[in-house]
């Protein structure tokens, strides 16, 4: 299995165990009510294609481009924070977070241009 599909199987299960058991969504010390919010405003399609541009070579879609602006870039930036800061992740943690940056401008670009005038 590679690393991104590690990645994305961990956070399906992080997503799903957060449904289900809402003490296993974060740590004590992270903002939960924030990532219990930001969770539930992207659909699991649109988080995992985000998630394979920023862990690995995927492209955003133009909808899950408009999804990710409607859902916000303090959610974006929690939530990708969240995953970069895993143990496996966090020494290439800078480079995510750039990457992370590089989807968030793409994807307000393409949302701007999308909009009726």
């Amino acid at each position: 299995m590679t690393k991104l599909n590690i990645i994305m199987v961990s956070f399906v299960v992080l997503v799903v165990a957060s449904t289900c058991i809402p003490s296993l969504a974060v740590e004590e010390n992270e903002p939960k009510k924030l990532w219990d919010q930001c969770v539930i405003k992207i659909s699991p399609k649109c988080a995992l294609n985000i998630i394979s541009q920023v862990f690995g070579n995927g492209v955003v879609s133009i909808p899950c481009c408009q999804e990710l602006v409607q859902e916000g870039k303090e959610c974006h930036d929690t939530l990708i924070k969240y995953i970069a800061d895993r143990p496996s992740l966090i020494g290439n943690e800078s480079k995510y977070l750039q990457k992370r940056d590089e989807v968030w401008a793409h994807c307000v670009s393409v949302s701007k241009a999308l909009s009726p005038a």
